[in-house]
């Protein structure tokens, strides 16, 4: 993009070529990759300014094709305005991108079948104004937006003896339909899910919030690909100071491109080294909106389904829109679990290895003689089959996901039976290892959002435990907790509202409260406006008494 925009600031010598005054048909199908221009006799002065349109429609082609020399898919298609045919045009726009249906009914045959007198009129005025049966047409007067406009999509018309051209919107509308998310699949809740539209992501969440408050703000980043990014959030509810921390943090990314989201993240996020996130992404709209509704700020990218949030919070982990669908004991109670799975997860391997290894007197006589003959026979020490087991475990999870879909399960369940069958036949580890390795496995699919850091903490322990036991256990826990309390994102403590305490907040942690108690919003995060709900909504039977009246 950097090098399209220095040809579009310094101009090349123009080429010229034999004028063509034929008329063209109204079918786009003559469309033409761009050659080299037309000379016309309207050309009679040079802007000053090296990036404005020249009067000349000859030496805007002419730039045009400078500007976009071996591009095969950029077209242009020349015709006469009017039916007088006496004003030349023409227009510019990529095969692919735009709908070429749209640009023959809506824009080239309106004005070569346009009869009003164009002399000494403002042929550019009355064509937008008149002519032209499209939406959304603006005018410019600078050829970088028109390269940005081409290369968006968009359709740029070009009329002789004019320093004006028009950006007509006729894109094509190519794109995955919306459809559930397949990471965040809901038995209970909406089922749509974001898709690599910009324009259709936006749309999802106006759609959920019919409130003029939501505000978009959009950037480009990335010098070469020039990526949409937008950034949403409800205006006096969001603080004023992240919404502006945001901007200023994607303002500041200079890098020449940004294919996804994952990109914008590690530009932005305040520990980029840190093992934790502290931005959240996710697929679904109702969860985005539930997150502004917060007072959260949420990045859209476009060409990625997965929309950034911040400020993120590590208790996110442990929430699922669906919490809030169903009735508040069941969602507590599966709450619960998600914390105990993720820290089964995380801590179990090393906790069987630290105490088969250096504390064999925590267990039970029977279940001690259980383990010792189960390992009796086996070449490697306890630390050593953890982590060949989970080394196994995480292969046959990478591969189960990068093989095809029709493949990849059958290929993880089968392989992890056969192995783990074989490993133990062969009396390379014991039964106990591969059961804990198992319950890991199935456990750290709990927080999904937590996968990853679940997995690495889950080998430091082992590494712990194997050196110092349940000391060594103790000390690795006690720095990985120091290490969270000391993280932030965008200005909230990553730890709350644990620590530092929020009474408030607690009662969407270890619990999901009924919607008619959440009266206030998270305080943590700084929000302009606290209040959620007004108080005393606890649905009550009617009163007898008064019916009988």
């Amino acid at each position: 993009m950097r090098k399209i925009m220095d040809r579009v600031r310094k101009p090349q010598p123009l080429i010229k070529s034999a004028p063509n005054t034929s008329s063209q048909p109204e079918s786009n199908q003559n469309a033409k990759p761009i050659d080299n221009p037309i000379e016309t006799p309207h050309a009679t002065e040079e802007p000053q300014d090296p990036n404005s349109i020249s009067l000349s429609i000859a030496k805007n082609l002419q730039r045009l094709h400078q500007i976009f020399e071996e591009s095969a898919d950029v077209a242009t298609r020349e015709f006469e305005v009017g039916t007088e045919a006496t004003i030349h045009a023409f227009i510019v726009f990529i095969n692919g991108l735009v709908d070429q249906g749209a640009v023959n009914l809506n824009l080239i045959n309106p004005l070569m079948n346009l009869d009003r007198n164009l002399e000494d009129m403002d042929t550019m005025a009355l064509i937008k104004e008149r002519a032209l049966s499209i939406a959304n047409v603006r005018a410019t007067h600078s050829f970088a937006d028109v390269v940005d406009a081409v290369l968006s999509g968009d359709t740029v018309l070009f009329i002789d003896n004019s320093r004006t051209a028009l950006i007509a919107s006729l894109r094509k509308s190519e794109k995955r339909t919306v459809d559930e998310p397949k990471t965040e699949s809901v038995v209970r809740g909406p089922r749509e899910g974001f898709v690599e539209s910009l324009e259709t992501n936006i749309a999802l969440l106006r759609k959920k919030m019919r409130n003029p408050a939501l505000k978009f703000f959009t950037i480009k980043i990335g010098r070469e690909t020039q990526t949409e990014v937008c950034v949403a959030y409800l205006k006096g509810i969001a603080k004023d100071k992240v919404v502006e921390e945001v901007k200023q943090r994607l303002q500041r990314i200079d890098t020449d491109a940004i294919l996804e989201s994952g990109y914008i993240e590690s530009f932005i996020e305040d520990a980029p080294l840190s093992l934790f996130p502290t931005v959240g992404n996710t697929e679904k709209p109702d969860i985005v909106s539930a997150k502004l509704l917060e007072g959260r700020v949420a990045i859209l990218v476009d060409g990625t389904p997965f929309v950034l949030t911040v400020p993120y919070l590590f208790v996110e982990g442990f929430q699922n829109s669906e919490d809030y669908y169903s009735r508040p004991y069941y969602a507590t109670f599966i709450r619960w679990l998600r914390w105990l799975g993720f820290f089964f997860a995380t801590f179990a391997p090393g906790l069987y290895v630290a105490i088969t290894t250096y504390h064999q007197e925590f267990l039970p006589p029977a279940l001690l003689a259980s383990i010792a003959a189960a390992q009796e026979g086996t070449p490697f020490p306890t630390m050593v089959e953890a982590l060949l087991m989970q080394t196994l475990f995480e292969i046959l999870r990478e591969a189960g996901v990068r093989l095809p879909r029709p493949v990849g399960p059958a290929v993880s369940i089968v392989g992890a039976l056969v192995i783990g069958d074989a490993a133990i036949s062969a009396g390379l580890v014991g039964a106990p290892m591969v059961v804990i390795t198992a319950l890991t496995a199935i456990s750290s699919f709990v927080t999904p959002s937590l996968t990853d850091v679940g997995t690495l903490s889950r080998f430091s322990f082992i590494l712990a435990a194997g050196v110092s036991g349940l000391y060594g256990v103790m000390l690795a826990f006690v720095g990985l907790l120091t290490h969270q309390v000391s993280l932030r994102s965008l200005g909230a403590p990553y730890m709350s509202p644990l620590a530092p305490s929020t009474i408030s907040d607690l009662k969407d942690v270890l619990i999901r409260a009924p919607q008619w108690f959440s009266l206030t919003r998270p305080r943590v995060i700084g929000v302009n406006n606290p209040n959620r709900q007004k108080p005393n909504q606890m649905p009550s039977p009617p009163d007898d008494q008064k019916g009988k009246k």
